[in-house]
Order: structure tokens, then sequence, then C-alpha cells
């Protein structure tokens, strides 16, 4: 994030550190609380794995990975330390249809979290900020940071989410579709799994790099739509 916001440290040094706290705080509570439900899906099916790991928890520091923080900071995308499961484990539910579940719980946390965190604003007790529009003349009052940091947290809690249900290994839409397609579906999309990193960062940079943004054209409407309905506005 600090890469894309070279124009703005050189216009406003003071709005920059503002929107570098905003999306550093957001980012901190979606990947947590994503990383925790996973967990506590995954010991509520029966699994203790990640409970005996010290990852059934809601402190940031558990589920900060330091090349995907650093990743966060630099560039606005990263990732957190994935949550060991062991579907072996899972107790009264299939493999597949546990494993599903757990994949789950984390995009419907991340949409649960931007709602809850959107009630202040549909009180009228804050105003809304939308997270991609900036003025110069943005005032730098408590109120003003306040619903600064929860607009970005509402923006980045839905990204997430639907970012994360894209049916590409590691993601968890990948282990969603594995639990939910049929057998003659599923068994050749888990062999594609190994190929699933390769072909996400060589759509990530090639959106970042290249005219050709695949992922942005998918994500993007998604994220409009979804955010508009959990904010009851444009979010941006």
């Amino acid at each position: 994030m600090l890469l894309w916001n070279i124009d703005l440290l050189l216009s406003n040094p003071l709005l920059m550190l503002v929107v570098v706290g905003a999306i550093a705080g957001a980012l901190l509570v979606a990947i947590t609380v994503h990383e925790f439900s996973h967990a506590l899906a995954a010991y509520r099916l029966g699994d203790s794995t990640a409970r005996y790991l010290g990852r059934l928890s809601l402190n940031p520091l558990v589920h900060l990975d330091p090349l995907g923080t650093i990743m966060l900071l630099l560039v606005g995308f990263g990732w957190g330390k994935p949550v060991p499961v062991n579907p072996a484990y899972f107790s009264n539910i299939g493999m597949r249809q546990g494993t599903a579940l757990v994949s789950a719980a984390g995009p419907v946390s991340n949409i649960l979290t931007a709602f809850l965190f959107t009630i202040p604003v549909k009180l009228g007790l804050l105003a809304w900020h939308s997270p991609m529009q900036y003025s110069p003349f943005a005032r730098l009052d408590a109120a003003w940071f306040l619903a600064d940091v929860i607009g970005y947290i509402v923006l980045y809690n839905v990204i997430l989410a639907i970012f994360n249900l894209i049916p590409l290994a590691p993601l968890d839409g990948f282990g969603v579709a594995l639990g939910i397609l049929p057998r003659y579906l599923a068994d050749p999309l888990a062999r594609l799994g190994a190929y699933g990193p390769g072909i996400l960062l060589i759509v990530i940079f090639m959106g970042r790099f290249t005219p050709f943004d695949i992922l942005g054209h998918i994500l993007m409407p998604a994220v409009r739509m979804v955010g508009g309905l959990v904010v009851g506005r444009p979010i941006f």
C-alpha cells in the first residue's frame, strides 16, 4: 500500500499517515477475524488442532505471516498465516462437508464484521466516508479519522470475503467448491489444486503491471454490489 500512495505522500504527508494507519488497522481486523473464524469452525466440528497451536484467538499476532504482512504494508496485498485443519477429526459430519464449512467460515465472518461496523453509520452517529475518495481539505479530527477507519474496515472485509471465494487453491472458495460439488466435478478440481497458487499469482501480477486486470474486472463489481448491500449506499 505504501508503494501505491507515493503521490499522496508527496502532496499531503499527514493525510498519507492517516491513510496508512486506517488501512493497516482495517487489514488487521479483517485478517484476524477471518483466521479466527476458520479456527473456531474447525474446533466446533471436532478438530482441536488450531486450538492446541494457539490459533483459536483474536490476538492478531498469532495470525500474522511475516512475509504476508510486509506485502500488505508495501502493496496492499498479502496474507495471514493459514489455520491448520485436520478434517479426519470432524465428528458427525463428512470430511468434505466439514472442509466446506470451515472454508466458508472466513468469508462469512468478514461480511458479518463489515455489517457490524456499519451500525454507527446507519444510526447516524458517524458519517460514511467512501474509502476510495479523499479530499485534500478533509478534516483531521477524531470523528473524521474514526469514520475513515470504519470505511476501510468495511471495504477490506468485503474485499477479503469476495477474493477468498474464488475457487482456486489456496483460497477458501477452493475448499467450499470441493465440499459442495459432486464427486465427478470435485475430483478433477482437486487435481488442479497444486497449480492454484501459481495461477493466482500470475493473475494478480497481470492486474498490477499489465492492462489485463482480469481479477479486477471480476472482483470489483462484486465488491461494489456486496458492499452496497452491507452499507446501504454505494461503497465507492
